[in-house]
């Protein structure tokens, strides 16, 4: 961000500084994945191509738990949107999807997993009739929606683990002002240190960002869809 901005800087001091302040994001173990190899889909090309949907869970001050969708373009790393409630039902999602077609259209394809909201027949039938796919991972593989598991990694660290939720509507509002800012403005470190929204509206003008040489199935291909 200091780089961005015009700063020059000496890596090692800003972070010993960034440590003493205590600005560090807890640092998570990855996991041990088994050798499977899922079935590696085409990546896509251009924004809107392909979506991918998640839930993420977490409590009120209260103790009331509630949930969010989470909804992420998998070529701009765009979040289009994240709605959140104590109940998010087929309904709900054809509802949210019927929003967002009428600002920025539909995907060709969205990856889902195997869970109810997704699995029922409000959804199905919603994508027959919109023409739109949708791609369910095998059961039990998280790894084969990569994209979204990556983004709720992100979310969870930055926003639901640094806040303390009063209400719902407290929550939507903080949710809402990270979304904006992972955006809008957060550098991507999968999209050359752009912001997904401006790493999307410059390739949509046959550029790269800042002058980096970035090809997007280069940049996008260091997480391919079965995690590798």
């Amino acid at each position: 961000m200091m780089r961005r901005q015009g700063e020059v800087i000496n890596h090692k001091r800003v972070h010993r500084l960034y440590r003493l302040e205590g600005l560090m994001v807890r640092r998570r173990r990855r996991k041990r994945v088994s050798g499977y190899q899922g079935r590696v889909r085409e990546m896509p090309n251009g924004v809107n191509q392909r979506w991918s949907m998640d839930f993420t869970s977490d409590c009120l001050a209260g103790g009331r738990k509630f949930r969010t969708l989470n909804i992420v373009d998998d070529f701009s790393r765009e979040c289009p949107a994240i709605e959140t409630d104590t109940s998010l039902t087929g309904v709900r999602i054809v509802r949210v999807l019927d929003r967002l077609a009428e600002v920025r259209g539909l995907p060709e394809t969205i990856v889902v997993d195997n869970g109810p909201e997704f699995a029922g027949r409000t959804l199905d039938e919603w994508a027959y009739r919109r023409g739109v796919k949708l791609h369910f991972i095998a059961p039990g593989k998280p790894v084969q929606n990569a994209y979204v598991e990556s983004f709720n990694g992100k979310f969870r660290d930055e926003c639901l683990n640094q806040h303390w939720f009063t209400g719902l509507d407290d929550a939507r509002q903080k949710i809402e002002d990270w979304r904006q800012d992972y955006n809008k403005i957060r550098p991507h470190s999968s999209l050359g240190n752009v912001p997904p929204e401006e790493f999307a509206r410059s390739f949509s003008m046959g550029a790269c960002p800042h002058g980096n040489e970035i090809h997007p199935g280069v940049v996008l291909g260091s997480l391919t869809p079965d995690g590798t």
